[in-house]
C-alpha cells in the first residue's frame, strides 16, 4: 500500500505501551509514517484495556475521537478491550476493524487486506488455546535512558474481579536469547535501564518447566556489559521466598524497588479474591526484602469495596497497610467486571462507601510518601536523569524516586550523585555532586 500516516492511542499498562511500539516499528519498516493521535491520519490505531469498566469506557471514547479527527480515516480496534467484547465494538460504526490481542504482531497485512477490500473486519483468536509466546522480536525503544521489555503473557492466577487471563489467555514465556538479543540491542542504542514487563512475570519460564526462570534470566542479563540497571515489574509475594532473596541479593544491577501486588491486607477478603496468599505470607515477602536491601521502597495496590468488605475487614486492610509503611500506594475502587466471578456476588459494595474508603487510604499513601521522601533529605543519592522540563532536569533513583535538579548541571541519560536539599510535590530536589 501506498504511503500513509498512522496514528496510536494506548490505554492501559506496560505491556500494551510495548506492543504498540511493536506495531508501530511494524508500519515505519514499511516505509509509513507515525503521527501524534492529536493530528490528521489515514489511520488511527487504538491499543485498548479492559481491566476496569472505565477502561472499557475510554476504549470506546477514543475510539469515535480518532472517526472526529478524519471522518475518512480507518479506526482499527485491538487489545484486551477488543479480545473480550467485539460484540460491544461491533455496534461502534465508526470501527473499521476490530483485532484481538494475537492479532496484533500481524497488524499491516490485516490492514492491507482491509484497505484491499474495504470489508469490515473483526479477528480475534482464540487466546485460550495459545501456547506459544508471541516474539515481536527487537523493539526499537521510545525513550532514551529506561526502555520495558516484555518477557510474558497471559495469567494462570484466574483472580474472582480479573478479566485479563480472558483477554490474554494462559502463561507464555519469551525465549530467553531473544530478550537477551532485545536488550543488548537497546543498550547499544544508549539505554541504561530496563524493566521487565509481562501479565504476571512471576510466571516466567513456569511454561518451559523450568525452575527459577526469572531468577535464571535476570542472572543473564545482569551480564550484559553497559546496562546498568534492571527493574522489576509487579511481581507477587509469593516469589519472594529465602532461596529468592539469596540469589537476588547476588545480581547487583537489580533494582531495590519492588512492586508487590497486595489488593487486601484481610485474609477473608484475599480468600474471595482468589489471591494465593496471605497477609503473613506477604509480611514476611516484605520483611526479607527490606533485610536484603538497605534503601529497598515498596510499593502495591489495593482493591477497596470489593463484594463483601465489611466495614471490620476494610479496618484490618487499613491497620495492615499502616504497618506495612508502603512508598506508594496505587488505590483502586472495585469495578465490577462482566464475566468474572465477583461481578455476581452477593453484598456489592456501594459507591459512597468505596469513595470514602479510597479517600482514606490515599491520604495514608500520601502520609506515607511525604514521610519517606523526608527522611532523604541532606543525603546523597543515585539518580539516572531522563527529561528535561522547564528549568529542572528529572530523573529516579534506583529504587524509583523522583529527584529534579538545575537543568543545566546534568544531562539526559547521565547517572549522577545528587546531595538532596528539599522534599516537596512529591519529588525531592537537590544538586549534582
Amino acid at each position: 500500500m501506498e504511503k500513509m500516516k498512522i496514528a496510536f492511542h494506548t490505554l492501559g499498562c506496560k505491556v500494551n505501551q510495548y506492543e504498540t511500539n511493536a506495531m508501530m516499528q511494524q508500519f515505519i519498516e514499511k516505509g509509513h509514517e507515525i503521527v501524534e493521535f492529536d493530528k490528521k491520519a489515514d489511520i488511527y490505531i487504538i491499543n485498548t484495556c479492559t481491566v476496569t469498566n472505565m477502561s472499557d469506557r475510554k476504549s470506546r471514547q477514543m475510539l469515535r475521537k480518532a472517526k472526529q479527527k478524519n471522518k475518512n480515516g480507518i479506526i482499527v480496534a485491538t487489545g484486551c478491550y477488543a479480545q473480550v467484547a467485539k460484540e460491544e465494538l461491533e455496534k461502534i460504526s465508526e470501527i473499521d476493524l476490530i483485532l484481538g490481542t494475537n492479532e496484533k504482531n500481524n497488524i499491516v497485512k490485516f490492514v492491507e487486506d482491509f484497505l484491499n477490500t474495504k470489508n469490515k473486519v473483526k479477528i480475534t483468536s482464540d487466546v485460550m488455546s495459545q501456547k506459544e509466546f508471541l516474539d515481536f522480536g527487537c523493539v526499537t525503544s521510545i525513550e532514551r535512558t529506561r526502555a520495558a521489555i516484555k518477557i510474558q503473557d497471559g495469567c494462570d492466577r484466574f483472580c474472582t474481579y480479573c478479566i485479563i487471563p480472558y483477554a490474554r489467555g494462559r502463561v507464555r514465556s519469551r525465549k530467553a536469547e531473544s530478550i537477551i538479543a532485545e536488550v543488548s540491542e537497546l543498550v547499544k542504542d544508549g539505554i541504561k535501564e530496563i524493566v521487565l514487563t509481562g501479565i504476571h512475570i512471576a510466571s516466567y519460564g513456569k511454561d518451559f518447566k523450568e525452575e527459577n526462570g526469572l531468577l535464571n534470566l535476570l542472572k543473564e542479563l545482569n551480564k550484559i556489559s553497559g546496562l546498568k540497571r534492571i527493574r522489576l515489574g509487579s511481581i507477587e509475594p509469593t516469589l519472594i521466598t529465602p532461596e529468592f532473596i539469596e540469589e537476588i541479593k547476588k545480581i547487583k544491577k537489580i533494582c531495590d524497588h519492588f512492586h508487590l501486588s497486595l489488593q487486601s491486607g484481610c485474609d477473608e477478603t484475599l480468600k474471595r479474591m482468589n489471591r494465593k496468599y496471605t497477609t503473613e505470607e506477604f509480611r514476611q515477602a516484605a520483611k526479607r526484602l527490606r533485610e536484603a536491601f538497605q534503601h529497598v521502597a515498596l510499593t502495591t495496590d489495593v482493591i477497596v469495596g470489593f463484594p463483601g468488605e465489611t466495614e471490620k475487614e476494610f479496618k484490618q486492610t487499613y491497620n495492615f497497610l499502616k504497618e506495612m509503611n508502603f512508598y506508594k500506594m496505587h488505590v483502586f475502587p472495585y469495578s465490577q467486571r462482566k464475566g468474572t466471578k465477583a461481578a455476581i456476588m452477593d453484598n456489592q459494595i456501594s459507591t459512597e462507601i468505596k469513595e470514602k474508603r479510597v479517600k482514606e487510604l490515599i491520604e495514608l499513601s500520601d502520609k506515607n510518601e511525604r514521610k519517606i521522601l523526608n527522611s532523604y533529605i541532606k543525603k546523597e543519592i543515585e539518580v539516572l536523569f531522563e527529561q528535561v522540563e522547564g528549568e529542572y532536569i528529572k530523573g529516579h533513583t534506583t529504587n524509583y524516586i523522583e529527584v529534579q535538579v538545575p537543568s543545566f548541571q546534568a544531562k539526559e541519560n547521565d547517572i549522577s550523585i545528587v546531595k538532596v536539599t528539599n522534599a516537596k510535590d512529591k519529588k525531592l530536589e537537590g544538586t549534582v555532586i
